[in-house]
């Protein structure tokens, strides 16, 4: 097997991640997963050796991922939300898997381009350069975005507002006094 097709099959399981908490369905996840390796392969050659594979690979899903959305909406498909496979590692902790559940819902409420860039930024862990450069739109535009997404996340999971928890905290009075 070639040094580019291990590269590729390296980077199948955040391929996986990414398109399950795109989709919220495991199916459509693995079509999508399916497209993008077709299409990679497809264009191999179109590849630079020494950039970023795991930045063109994503650059390939997301515009897959919007062709399919826009295919749906042609075609009259509804996608109904709550219909949601559980796309994040099961726990025994019955909180932590209440929060995931909570978390899940409250990304699906996000508008596409809010929940797109935490996805990329949150979850991948890419930079605000690459997710920016796979999204096709300005650093900053992946920074007002993110900002928001995170804003309406805290808001729908009924957390504390950034900063506000920090000046809460710190003048409460401490009983140094024991």
């Amino acid at each position: 097997m070639s040094d580019f097709h291990n590269l590729i099959e390296d980077e199948i399981p955040r391929l996986r991640r990414y398109a399950r908490a795109l989709t919220r369905s495991s199916d459509r996840a693995d079509d999508l997963v399916q497209e993008t390796l077709l299409r990679a392969i497809a264009k191999a050659h179109l590849w630079q050796t020494g950039t970023d594979i795991r930045a063109w690979l994503f650059t390939i899903m997301h515009n897959q991922y919007v062709n399919m959305v826009r295919r749906a909406r042609r075609e009259e498909a509804t996608i109904d939300i709550e219909q949601m496979s559980s796309s994040l590692a099961a726990t025994a902790d019955p909180t932590a898997s209440r929060q995931l559940r909570e978390l899940e819902r409250a990304l699906a409420c996000l508008p596409g381009n809010q929940r797109e860039v935490i996805l990329l930024v949150g979850l991948e862990g890419m930079s605000y350069e690459t997710a920016a450069q796979i999204l096709s739109v300005p650093v900053g535009t992946v920074r007002s975005r993110l900002s928001r997404g995170r804003d309406t996340l805290r808001r729908l999971m009924d957390m504390p507002e950034k900063g506000r928890f920090a000046s809460a905290t710190a003048h409460q009075p401490t009983d140094l006094a024991a």
